[in-house]
């Protein structure tokens, strides 16, 4: 004999169902005896409905009603019904069902922790149980809406033409920034598969082989220290097109966000999206991801620091500069306060804070080296009005003092609550520098990676000024967190030999490790482009969740581990030895 089908989800029923009746399944939320009366509340991943075993149920059902406790697994049948005071609380909170059958299909042990929303349980509890943390409503959610942008996404590219076609997930190692997870061969032993931090390289092939609309759900993998937005395994919405330029490559993600946001949040876009170039992101705001939903801008003040006896100003100002933020009120900032603004630029490398309150009487970290005049030249060129705070970051390294200060900026929109939670602000950051400098190895990498096109107009300085030259490059930023991003593609071989070489690369460094792209490239390549976005990222943003590991099903922590399967582990010495792989027997025990 079969299961008996589930005729309604219990947090679907209401008061149009009245005098039907209901077959349901789920979990005991909560079970209260109250003599004459059992009440359970039934809960499954649409919600919660309240079951009622009164005098006049079978005493069956009355009997297994009371053995009941949280989190068995029950089959409820009833009729529904009006509840006699309606509970505002629950969805379903107008009506609930009149048992006339239940059947307990599964028991269970007390929970750790209580299966309710928003728990303020240790994260490490809940990942060790990360199958309870799931049954949690708000976890569910986060599910579900991760689920719909995913349909959304492939529904929406769909119909513009897009095809979905996967690509490998044993790759080629082409190590280029973060590190790869490599997996061992057995029939080739010794040599190594990578797990592929990107389908970067197979998007591009697909463009060479004729199918100018691609998009994927991508898997990605990368062996790299974790941050709170960062997992060793994660997804993208990847995208790449044929015979396009940045314009077009923009214009349909924009018109793919303004409709995922409707869907999703009911918020209208206004398109198209405001832009910013790199160069303007960082002198405005002192980021490459700008939060524009406050504005608190960045001065450049080095021609009113310019003179005053204060080493750390002269310091700064033979190379750097020296920056400021205005604050409207923010003299009401207390001194802890402000020396904590002090400590957060330190943890982005900038050199020297000071600040400075106007009033009749004017306060501050560096006022004695501010004369009256100096003073007045500063408030005015800082729009200061009395009250008003100053905040300074100088360093002798200007893009250092942009960042540090952009963090600073930050922290004082926290500071003073001027961020409206339900905002939603998305701009485009356009024209990021082709290279940047390791400065540990003293050689240029690049900023996006190998294949993105350097602007036309700057291709003549790749050959004498290559830290000047503008990438076709732009990161879509949704407010404050980069959500995606992408480029414009080099596909003229004799340009993507040129980058190689500006990165160190010889021809034979750039045949082993990108041969087979650089085969294809030689077969007519089509003019393309793309973007990937995070999609565990979006959906954070989408859900208003503060990490992505609330996003994704079963993520990892900090060091890369799983609490609840306990991955990584040893494995069995006999499948090291088909493998051909031996243990250092002094860093296992490390």
């Amino acid at each position: 004999m079969g299961m008996e089908a589930r005729s309604d989800y219990c947090g679907k029923l209401t008061a149009e169902d009245v005098g039907r009746e209901t077959v349901l399944y789920g979990w005991c939320h909560k079970q209260r005896d109250l003599g004459g009366l059992i009440f359970i509340t039934l809960r499954d991943r649409s919600g919660e409905v309240q079951l009622v075993a009164d005098d006049t149920a079978p005493d069956a059902v009355r009997e297994t009603a009371f053995k009941v406790r949280g989190e068995f697994v029950l089959k409820a049948k009833g009729v529904v019904q009006l509840r006699e005071e309606a509970n505002p609380h629950m969805k379903t909170g107008a009506v609930e069902v009149a048992l006339t059958s239940l059947e307990v299909l599964g028991t269970s042990k007390t929970p750790p922790f209580y299966i309710e929303p928003n728990s303020d349980v240790n994260e490490a509890l809940r990942l060790e149980y990360r199958f309870l943390d799931l049954r949690r409503p708000d976890m569910q959610n986060n599910m579900m809406v991760r689920h719909r942008v995913t349909k959304f996404a492939r529904d929406f590219f769909d119909q513009e033409g897009f095809l979905e076609i996967e690509t490998p997930m044993f790759i080629k190692s082409t190590p280029e920034g973060a590190r790869d997870y490599l997996v061992p061969s057995r029939v080739f032993p010794g040599q190594f598969f990578a797990l592929p931090q990107s389908p970067q390289l197979f998007k591009q092939l697909l463009m060479v082989a004729g199918y100018d609309r691609y998009m994927q759900i991508a898997r990605c993998f990368r062996d790299e220290d974790l941050r709170a937005d960062r997992q060793p395994e994660f997804t993208q919405i990847d995208v790449e097109m044929s015979f396009v330029d940045e314009d077009a490559v923009i214009e349909i993600n924009e018109r793919f966000l303004a409709a995922l946001l409707k869907n999703q949040l009911d918020v209208e876009l206004t398109l198209p999206l405001p832009r910013l170039t790199y160069a303007e992101a960082m002198s405005r705001f002192g980021s490459d991801k700008p939060d524009l939903r406050f504005g608190l801008e960045l001065k450049d003040v080095s021609a009113h620091a310019a003179g005053i006896e204060f080493a750390p100003f002269v310091r700064a100002l033979a190379t750097g500069s020296v920056l400021a933020i205005p604050v409207p009120g923010g003299g009401t900032l207390s001194r802890r306060e402000l020396d904590g603004l002090g400590e957060v630029m330190k943890t982005y490398g900038g050199d020297t804070f000071a600040w400075l309150v106007k009033g009749e009487t004017w306060r501050g970290s560096v006022l004695k080296f501010f004369d009256e005049d100096r003073r007045t030249k500063l408030a005015d060129a800082l729009s200061l009005n009395d009250g008003d705070l100053a905040v300074l970051v100088a360093d002798p390294d200007a893009e250092r003092a942009q960042t540090a200060l952009g963090a600073v900026r930050l922290a004082l929109a926290d500071k003073l609550n001027l961020i409206r939670g339900d905002e939603v602000n998305l701009l485009w950051v356009t024209d990021f520098p082709l290279f940047e400098l390791d400065e540990e190895e003293n050689r240029l990498v690049a900023k996006h990676h190998p294949f993105t096109s350097p602007k036309d107009e700057d291709i003549p300085l790749l050959a004498g000024n290559p830290r000047a030259v503008r990438a076709k490059a732009y990161d879509i930023i949704y407010n404050g967190n980069e959500i995606g991003g992408g480029s414009i593609r080099i596909h003229r071989p004799e340009l993507q030999e040129q980058m190689f070489r500006l990165l160190g690369l010889t021809e034979d460094d750039a045949e082993a490790k990108f041969g087979f792209l650089l085969k294809a490239f030689r077969y007519g390549v089509p003019p393309h482009g793309g973007i990937a976005y995070g999609l565990d990222r979006l959906v954070m943003l989408l859900t208003g969740s503060q990490s992505i590991r609330d996003v994704i099903a079963f993520p990892k922590v900090q060091n890369s581990s799983d609490l609840m399967t306990k991955a990584p582990s040893f494995v069995d010495p006999k499948q090291l030895l088909e493998l051909g792989i031996a243990i250092d027997q002094e860093k296992e025990g490390c």
